[in-house]
């Protein structure tokens, strides 16, 4: 399919997990892709992969979103789409975690994607179409020892719902995606947190998720693809949970 033939995507945190998932079935479909990313070198190995372009990016720092926006502009001559996958665990319980834990769960999800969202919507404003994609969670929902991480994915809901408010007139849909569990390091991060081998913790998890098997990251990208591309036209402000099913 050639989908994004023409178009131009910035994906924060696109260096691994679901960002790269993403940045790869972009490509794959014609994007140019700006793949956004702390880890500068995990950026350029997933950019030189898909032949698209890394940029070393902190969301929570505005220079940095604001280069990352404005490389998509040099390569690629505009800016399409935009898909906010930077995100990390500071995982806790209430009485153990510490300000700087909430900080920066916080700061990096509700900030950042903040931050990237106000760079993108001028140019899509402009060119009166655009495609956003923010990431959520289940987590959203509650989850114990998260605090701070459910209170960033929800939030990202209801900045969903803000944003496709204030620029669907202008041609730009906003819609999240809410995964599951999913295979990637962040979720491995959990595993070793509770001291159980990734793949025992993945048996474990499945066997409470409907479709019996954790999610992976190609799972989640192909629905961002769908809601990047034309074939979604007429969807904004929607909240997608990709789970394998309702929690049992």
């Amino acid at each position: 399919m050639t989908r994004f033939q023409g178009k131009t995507a910035v994906v924060t945190g696109g260096a691994k997990g679901i960002g790269a998932a993403t940045a790869k079935r972009l490509a794959a479909e014609g994007a140019t892709v700006i793949v956004a990313d702390f880890d500068e070198a995990a950026a350029q190995r997933t950019a030189e992969e898909i032949g698209g372009h890394a940029v070393r990016c902190d969301v929570t720092k505005l220079e940095d979103v604001e280069a990352a926006v404005e490389a998509a502009k040099s390569h690629g001559g505009s800016v399409d789409v935009l898909v906010t996958c930077a995100g990390i665990i500071r995982d806790n319980l209430l009485f153990k975690m510490s300000d700087d834990d909430w900080s920066a769960v916080i700061d990096t999800h509700l900030k950042g994607t903040f931050y990237a969202v106000r760079a993108v919507q001028q140019h899509m404003v402009e060119q009166k179409s655009g495609k956003i994609v923010l990431i959520s969670s289940t987590s959203a929902l509650g989850n114990r020892g998260q605090t701070n991480y459910s209170a960033a994915k929800a939030g990202l809901q209801g900045m969903t719902k803000t944003f496709a408010i204030e620029l669907g007139p202008f041609g730009v849909n906003v819609n999240c995606v809410a995964p599951g569990f999913i295979a990637t390091d962040m979720t491995r991060q959990t595993a070793e947190r509770v001291g159980v081998p990734f793949e025992q913790f993945m048996e474990h998890v499945a066997k409470d998720v409907p479709l019996r098997r954790v999610g992976q990251p190609d799972d989640v990208a192909a629905t961002i693809a769908f809601l990047c591309s034309d074939d979604a036209s007429y969807v904004s402000g929607q909240v997608i949970y990709v789970a394998g099913g309702p929690k049992t």
